[in-house]
């Protein structure tokens, strides 16, 4: 009887071993092609010849002619590459093993759920194995493997070398899911991925972004271009240039709000792309208000088809209607991240390299010989900085990346005692970071006395009300909404995580306007908006808080440098509430020390007080709580997957009664979860503890539209304002409207 092989049960073509080699050789070709960017390419065609030998099992052959059984059909394919070696075969039999469920444990399940042992599925798959090696062809089962890299050997480290051995499993698991995922997509969708196109090659982009700083240049008044500031700017790019020509490695790039940093630090990663042949630029940002404008700064240079923008909080239905055909291009481009530019977040790039699942997985031997730019690099998690600096010395060790992190406030990375696992050979891309710094001055801080008692809300709103224009920066999303009502509606303006992203965007948008044409406009607001976001006062007051958060609020005062040759006004503060615990709190307390230290005022211009303050902060934080690197070492995938969130999982999502939300919740309740309306309604979510949830799910505040979608019963949408948001009370009344008489 015939074999029969197909992709899923509703096709299933009969076949003989010819057909399924010609499915498993096409695997294997693409797998082997991307292992190659990791001198993998051997260890990719296998994973690719072997990862689907489970579907000749009688039971699989049974369910495609309709059974109906459950037929696992990895596990041979694993069980057939860890019998041939106990160690080298290892990382194939998690790859393949794991191709469908993701990448497991080995020897114990995950707490909560997750794919079966790998030890299990071995042992459950050696009988199939050995009844089907005598009818496997000739060429799959005398296959043997080669050897392992050579670091593989190193006995000197046995917990770094386990740790490197686990990285490189996850890279081969990728090369393999997403060959399978193409060769799926060619079998049920010809031409799919064609919608995709090509991409301009790397020279035509470096060369068309600097057509584009000429052209911006001499575009400029000859007054403009000899500024202090844009002589500063032009001196940032040509060492940018300059430093390209540098073998890829570890770079760092410390420039100071409105030094040009964002098309100077691309212009030196095309530029030594194009020098070291390497294929791709990753900008990783750490917060979402700031990507979609760096995006599109990147994409209106070198086009919007070279430049994935890839990131939870994009709107699909938004894009969709913009450009239909370009956002299914950006989809398909976002599965595995084969365009030449990809800008996405911290999160995803991080927590990608460290996950289980196929699908987030697939795009990982992409990032191998890439210019990996990590914008505002003094937001690298702390509780996560070992695995982290462990991955970025990883990656340009052994996968041919280059890494640039690109900082005002460069965050004490570097190898030393205290520190033993830091950065080593760290190359530093502007001459002289501290007399840029000083150039670039654009603020007078004003710093409380020792021993100033708190600053009462009261009358900070008093002081605010002096200037016609001013930003108050504090730290909770309770401090904002008590001083926003302090002043009048008339010109004041609120902002916090309890206003969804769109309410956000279209709030900082007026704001903008205000500014701009010089109208009252006086803004609170919690540390979001110190996420690189592009705006500017005149005036500015900032909580005392950690070093980094205190040069981020300065970076929001006379941005533009209008103001000059005076300078803008910082004031700080403290204030009547302390920061949230973990990292704010020790980051307040590590500059009342350096205050008191440092005579009462500490220089945001000097890169050197940075480097004292993380230290100090390093010192207090642990690195490592959920001891995630000995996971690593004992090849724990799927605990590994559970332990490294960058997103605490404490807090869960509603959807709150603005903009469009109405609409897309409809179109859920009619349709179902589908995952672009999921998508969708991204845009009109907020993030609550999960104690304030459940209290808000008791009074009868929140139904379940589908699992995992909570939003605003409508006798509670009153909850939900223009001006602050939700506003979450102990005490939540329906609104009296709503009731039927």
């Amino acid at each position: 009887m015939p074999l029969l092989f197909a992709h899923s049960l509703e096709d299933h073509p009969e076949s003989e071993w010819e057909e399924l080699g010609a499915h498993l050789r096409a695997v294997a070709s693409r797998a082997e092609a991307f292992a190659t960017a990791f001198e993998a390419g051997e260890w990719g065609r296998l994973a690719g010849l072997w990862h689907d030998l489970g579907k000749a099992r009688p039971e699989f052959q049974e369910r495609l002619r309709g059974s109906g059984e459950a037929v696992e059909h990895a596990g041979v394919g694993a069980a057939l590459a860890y019998s041939k070696d106990k160690l080298a075969g290892l990382p194939l039999a998690f790859a393949i093993a794991g191709h469908h469920a993701g990448l497991a444990d080995p020897a114990s399940s995950v707490e909560g759920g997750g794919p079966k042992p790998l030890r299990d599925r071995l042992k459950e798959n050696a009988p199939w194995l050995n009844q089907l090696s005598s009818d496997l062809p000739p060429g799959l089962a005398a296959l043997g493997l080669p050897p392992l890299p050579p670091r593989f050997g190193d006995a000197k480290d046995r917990e770094a070398t386990a740790r490197s051995l686990e990285l490189w499993t996850r890279f081969l698991f990728s090369t393999l899911v997403d060959a399978d995922f193409l060769a799926t997509e060619e079998f049920y969708s010809p031409g799919k991925r064609s919608a995709v196109g090509e991409y301009d090659p790397i020279p035509t982009l470096r060369h068309r972004l600097e057509l584009d700083l000429a052209e911006f240049v001499g575009r400029l008044s000859p007054e403009r271009r000899d500024s202090p500031i844009n002589r500063r700017r032009a001196e940032v790019l040509e060492a940018c240039r300059a430093k390209a020509e540098q073998a890829p490695g570890l770079f760092s790039l410390t420039v100071p709000t409105g030094g040009g940093k964002t098309l100077s630090a691309m212009a030196f990663a095309l530029r030594h792309a194009e020098r070291w042949a390497l294929r791709r630029v990753i900008v990783a940002i750490p917060f979402t208000t700031i990507i979609e404008q760096n995006a599109k700064v990147y994409a209106d240079i070198l086009g919007e088809r070279n430049v994935l923008e890839h990131h939870s909080a994009l709107d699909p239905l938004a894009a969709e209607e913009r450009n239909r055909e370009a956002e299914l291009r950006r989809r398909l481009a976002a599965e595995n991240w084969d365009a030449p530019v990809v800008v996405t977040t911290n999160v995803q790039l991080f927590e990608s390299l460290f996950a289980s699942s196929p699908s987030r997985c697939r795009k990982l031997h992409r990032i191998a010989r890439s210019v990996i730019l990590l914008d505002e690099a003094q937001t690298l998690p702390i509780p996560y900085l070992l695995t982290v600096l462990d991955v970025l010395r990883e990656l340009v060790e052994h996968y041919g990346c280059s890494v640039v992190l690109t900082t005002a406030t460069q965050p004490a990375l570097a190898r030393r005692e205290s520190l033993p696992q830091g950065l080593s050979g760290v190359q530093e891309i502007v001459p002289a970071p501290a007399e840029l710094a000083r150039e670039l001055r654009r603020v007078r801080p004003v710093w409380p006395a020792d021993g100033e008692p708190p600053l009462p809300y009261a009358e900070l709103a008093l002081r605010l009300l002096g200037h016609e224009q001013a930003l108050a920066v504090v730290h909770l999303r309770r401090d904002a909404r008590t001083l926003a009502e302090l002043l009048p509606a008339e010109g004041t303006f609120h902002l916090s995580a309890l206003m969804c992203p769109a309410h956000r965007s279209k709030r900082l948008a007026q704001v903008r306007e205000r500014l701009k044409h010089g109208d009252p406009c006086r803004l609170v607001s919690t540390q979001l908006i110190e996420a690189g976001v592009d705006i500017d006062f005149p005036v500015v007051y900032r909580c005392l808080g950690g070093l980094d958060s205190l040069a981020q609020a300065a970076g929001r005062c006379n941005r533009e440098g209008r103001l000059l040759p005076r300078l803008g006004e910082v004031v700080f503060f403290r204030a009547e509430t302390a920061p949230p615990p973990g990292i704010p709190r020790h980051g307040l307390a590590v500059v009342e020390e350096m205050l008191r230290e440092l005579g009462g005022a500490l220089d945001l211009d000097d890169p050197a007080l940075y480097e004292l303050y993380f230290r100090k902060l390093h010192f207090r934080c642990e690195k490592d709580p959920a001891g995630i690197q000995a996971l690593r070492q004992e090849l724990r995938f799927a605990s590994v997957a559970r332990k490294f969130r960058l997103i605490e999982d404490s807090t869960e999502a509603i959807v709150v009664p603005y903009g469009e939300a109405g609409e897309r919740l409809a179109a859920v309740r009619r349709d179902g979860p589908d995952r672009l309306l999921m998508r969708a309604l991204q845009p009109f979510v907020i993030n609550l503890r999960r104690h304030t949830v459940s209290k808000l799910r008791t009074a009868g505040v929140l139904e379940t539209v589908v699992d995992g979608v909570d939003t605003l019963t409508p006798a509670f949408w009153h909850l939900y304002d223009d001006r602050f948001g939700l506003s979450a009370d102990d005490d939540p009344r329906p609104d009296p409207a709503s009731y039927v008489v």
